[in-house]
């Protein structure tokens, strides 16, 4: 029992954390911003939150602002050290263009699948759809 209200913690709290912190969701998608709550269940609101995009050695922030996480699709939370943010060898790029590279790695990657589901069922073989499959 605490000898004094929550909500004295929780604003306490608010004004401690100003980490910023990088979420990695169950869809794949990686979000980058200043943790503001938590609870037992790892649901998450991210403020001046932007969702990072990977392509290659590029890399691109979209802005998102307020972002609330439901705690079942978040598979890694962690803290950025500051310091060691800007020492990377990824190149940022703008919006336009890491959509683009997105893109293209993606066409790609289907056309790779396209291309072994193919080779397997010249050998009688099939592999079930990702879609058709039950999530659990």
């Amino acid at each position: 029992r605490l000898p004094f209200p929550r909500s004295i913690v929780a604003h306490l709290w608010y004004f401690e954390v100003p980490e910023k912190h990088l979420v990695l969701l169950r869809d794949g998608r990686t979000l980058i911003g200043f943790l503001r709550s938590i609870d037992q269940f790892a649901n998450l609101v991210l403020h001046q939150t932007v969702e990072r995009i990977h392509v290659g050695k590029k890399y691109g922030d979209i802005p998102r602002g307020i972002f609330v996480v439901r705690g079942e699709n978040v598979v890694l939370l962690g803290e950025i050290d500051l310091e060691k943010e800007s020492d990377t060898p990824l190149q940022q790029v703008s919006i336009e263009e890491i959509l683009e590279e997105q893109r293209v790695e993606q066409q790609t990657k289907l056309e790779a699948e396209k291309l072994k589901v193919q080779a397997l069922k010249d050998r009688g073989l099939s592999i079930p759809r990702a879609d058709t499959l039950d999530e659990y």
